[in-house]
């Protein structure tokens, strides 16, 4: 697979403990006796070394939001704060979190095409969980979970993509068609019901039942594939119909991305998909870590921490243009 069209991989796979409820947002005691026993069985296993234990009650808003964005925690597991801990490996950017939708939720986040890498991190994890405590499980069904969609394997497996010529030529709406005959989706930036901000998308598996991890890991890389072959041959096809308007684009997101003094979000998203454009098709140099860094660094936690102060929005803003042409003007 084309590297350069997939940013980053992520597995996930959520698990709970036989003897609690599903959901312990309202049982504060049961909560702590589930991040107790958590502890007690990364302790036994041996690999509590390898994790730093946060407790989200312990952070403030900003640093809670902070951690959501470099996706060591989730959107759900925000809303229960006060019952909510998480393991943190960084690493290996890998997490544990306790008390989210499900009791346990393990998932390993990588750079690039390295989606079996990923697996083989919560899989490794998940093994050492086994040999000390009891999941939630089924012999017909699988692992048992608060969301039914997740009963199974519990595990989701996603690749980031980069498509901006799937999107320029409209062809978005017919692979998500296809890709569902296969038991896939295709979200937005932020997951489920999000836009597709800047061209990226989020290629993951509907269902974890009746499927193997295997045959689940299997078919996210193929169909990743074959969106990275179908990206390669519509790049092409635009240079061929109009490379002087694709250069114009380029290296007006360019101009902005280097001199613009305020700059939103979502304005963001669309210069850097089209920069980074530029640099696939060879109009400009190369800098794809840096390009993978801005979509973190820019984000509004973020600039707060790196300006140490809070910041409304012309404030961010500004502050965004500014961490932009700094990482941009970075040698390499």
């Amino acid at each position: 697979m084309n590297n350069l069209t997939v940013i980053t991989s992520r597995v996930r796979l959520a698990r709970n403990y036989m003897d609690f409820p599903f959901n312990l947002s309202d049982m504060p005691e049961s909560a702590q006796a589930l991040i107790t026993r958590t502890l007690s069985a990364v302790d036994a296993a041996g690999i509590r070394d390898e994790f730093s234990l946060v407790r989200l009650s312990d952070l403030t808003e900003n640093q809670k939001q902070l951690m959501e964005e470099e996706r060591y925690i989730s959107e759900d597991l925000l809303k229960t704060p006060d019952t909510a801990a998480v393991l943190i490996n960084e690493q290996q950017h890998l997490s544990i979190m306790m008390n989210e939708e499900d009791h346990l939720r393990i998932q390993a986040v990588r750079a690039g095409e390295e989606l079996q890498e990923a697996a083989d991190s919560v899989f490794r994890i998940d093994d050492a969980f086994s040999r000390e405590v009891t999941f939630a499980f089924d012999r017909e069904l699988g692992y048992l979970t608060s969301c039914p969609t997740n009963t199974g394997t519990g595990m989701r497996a996603s690749l980031q993509m980069h498509l901006p010529m799937l999107t320029r030529f409209k062809q978005m709406g017919a692979v998500a068609q296809i890709v569902a005959k296969v038991g896939l989706n295709i979200r937005g930036f932020y997951g489920e019901g999000s836009e597709a901000l800047g061209c990226i998308y989020q290629v993951s598996n509907q269902a974890t039942l009746g499927r193997t991890e295997e045959e689940i890991l299997r078919t996210v890389l193929a169909v990743g594939k074959q969106l990275a072959e179908k990206e390669d041959v519509l790049r092409e096809r635009a240079l061929n119909e109009d490379r002087t308007g694709l250069e114009d684009q380029v290296f007006r997101a360019q101009g902005l991305m280097m001199n613009a003094r305020r700059m939103d979000l979502k304005e963001f998203y669309g210069l850097w998909s089209s920069l980074r454009v530029g640099m696939l098709t060879g109009m400009i140099p190369e800098q794809y870590e840096i390009m993978n860094l801005l979509l973190e660094q820019v984000q509004n936690a973020h600039l707060m921490a790196y300006m140490e102060k809070h910041l409304e929005e012309a404030d961010l803003n500004a502050a965004r243009s500014r961490r932009i042409r700094e990482l941009l003007s970075t040698e390499e």
